[in-house]
């Protein structure tokens, strides 16, 4: 690429950026979309907007929110609407142990280890694979993992960027993947879970759902970052010139590696006590009528059992290692998690709020069983119409940075959408969770991008906003194709996402 088009790729990116930095905060935008609801409700309401249910059979028709009555139902169900909101009571549960074990260094010094020891010719795909996991810890991955990546390729005589672009690709581009179930595994599935209420009042969308998929996901990501680095990035960066040396230190120290190994221990032991309760047919975990797994209260306590598990093994950790020294540095630990989710639960507040008066009003609905009508008739099938989504979302991520504040917004509609159509709500998240990972990369108003540039500009002083979109964007394409066709050959194959989660209902003839 010659200079004038780099120069006028990087004045469209930097175009591009100061124009999504001039879109609301999150919240601000569920504010927006609160007062739109109310209006639209009374305009719904004027013209008279309405739609055959094909469930019951019903009319369906558009209750405005601007009267008396709508009055009384936003004050008297405020705080219900935010206490009774999926996402929010377990992600804030599962922060409180992993806030425990990232404060007492357990996920940084374990992630630390799994990438310095890793082999030469693994070194690229050990970096990824970590990257992924580290969504496990929430910031830990972008805050650590990076930076360690490009100190850990510079050490390794590599170019320091492309430790960092393969780190990256890992960490935000494999966000919704991973071998474990984590925070944003129970944020999705809370939302999902309230948008299939639309349709469903039962429905129910676990943290598990996508379980199967997320797992096979990891390894796809790992092995396309790998091959991008490698095959692509590498040969484009060519051999390091800078003056940065590496000052990584390769060792773990002695109070480290003991507490690693006691809390691998504790961890072992609660793993002991959960297989107990599992393997027998009559085990403590299972569904004490069925005997099953599913639906079990291991299945519903998981989070519960992820919470505790976190907790003890970074107490043990962090008390082996020195740096927990009391009780009280275990509390705080917990504390400054919290504190950190304070944007979190503000963003979840407003849109428990918008969520609910889409539901009141039928907007929601009416939109669905139209939606979903047009789709009927368009003649597409699941894989196309899924695939569609799935660029739909790649699109919005571009202008809207924050995963569970996009789905907020597009879950009560399209979700009730493709319900009507068949597919299930895990199918449909499955799909978003594609989408908005894949382009996590490029776009600058992603809130981490900013501190990947930094980070770059430390071993490259001529690098900009272009040249981070540039390294990223084959990982971004990569991604895009390699994971929507795993989707659909999951969808055509008929395999469970999940362990307890569906690809199809009835659709109402």
């Amino acid at each position: 690429m010659n200079q004038a088009k780099q120069s006028l790729t990087q004045r469209c990116l930097l175009k591009i950026e100061a124009w999504g930095n001039n879109l609301p905060h999150p919240t601000m935008l569920f504010i927006y979309l609160c007062g739109l609801v109310i209006g639209l409700s009374w305009l719904g309401h004027y013209l008279g907007l309405t739609a055959l249910n094909p469930v019951n059979g019903q009319q369906v028709e558009v209750v405005s929110l601007v009267n008396v009555a709508g009055l009384h139902l936003i004050l008297g169900k405020m705080v219900s609407n935010f206490m009774n909101f999926a996402p929010v009571g377990p992600v804030l549960v599962v922060m409180l142990g992993l806030g425990i074990a990232e404060r007492s260094g357990l996920i940084q010094t374990a992630l630390r280890l799994l990438v310095m020891q890793a082999p030469d010719k693994l070194l690229t795909f050990i970096v990824v694979f970590a990257g992924v996991m580290s969504s496990i810890a929430v910031d830990s991955g972008y805050v650590v993992m990076i930076p360690m990546a490009g100190l850990i390729f510079l050490a390794a005589g590599r170019h320091p960027l492309a430790g960092i672009a393969a780190c990256f690709a890992g960490v935000s581009g494999g966000f919704s993947a991973n071998l474990l179930v984590g925070p944003f595994d129970a944020i999705l599935g809370g939302i999902s879970t309230e948008a299939a209420h639309l349709i469903d009042p039962n429905y129910d969308v676990s943290a598990t759902a996508n379980y199967y998929f997320i797992v096979i996901s990891t390894l796809l990501i790992s092995v396309l970052g790998t091959i991008v680095t490698e095959r692509y990035i590498t040969p484009m960066l060519g051999e390091y010139k800078g003056e940065r040396s590496s000052d990584l230190n390769a060792t773990l120290s002695f109070d480290e590696r003991k507490g690693l190994l006691a809390a691998l221990l504790a961890g072992l032991l609660i793993l002991m006590c959960v297989l107990w309760g599992l393997i027998p047919q009559q085990g403590f975990l299972r569904h004490p009528e069925t005997g099953g797994i599913i639906k079990s209260p291991f299945m519903s306590g998981l989070i519960a059992l992820i919470t505790l598990t976190a907790a003890m093994m970074g107490v043990v950790f962090g008390k082996v290692s020195g740096r927990f020294k009391n009780h009280i540095d275990v509390i705080t630990s917990m504390e400054k998690t919290m504190a950190v989710m304070a944007t979190y639960i503000v963003l979840m507040f407003f849109a428990a709020q918008f969520v609910n008066y889409f539901s009141w009003t039928n907007l929601g609905l009416i939109l669905a069983i139209n939606g979903a009508e047009a789709l009927k008739n368009s003649g597409l099938g699941m894989v196309p119409l899924m695939l569609g989504f799935i660029l739909l979302c790649t699109f919005a991520n571009l202008f809207v940075g924050s995963a569970s504040a996009k789905w907020a917004i597009m879950a009560p509609v399209f979700i009730p959408m493709f319900m009507l159509l068949g597919l299930a709500p895990e199918v449909v998240q499955a799909a978003y969770r594609v989408g908005d990972s894949s382009t996590n990369i490029i776009t600058p108003l992603m809130p981490y991008f900013a501190l990947v540039y930094a980070f770059m500009k430390r071993y490259d002083d001529s690098a900009g906003v272009g040249t981070v979109m540039t390294l990223m964007l084959p990982y971004s394409v990569a991604f895009l194709i390699g994971w929507g066709l795993l989707l659909s050959i999951w969808l055509v194959l008929g395999v469970p996402l999940g362990p307890d989660g569906l690809l199809f209902l009835p659709v109402s003839s």
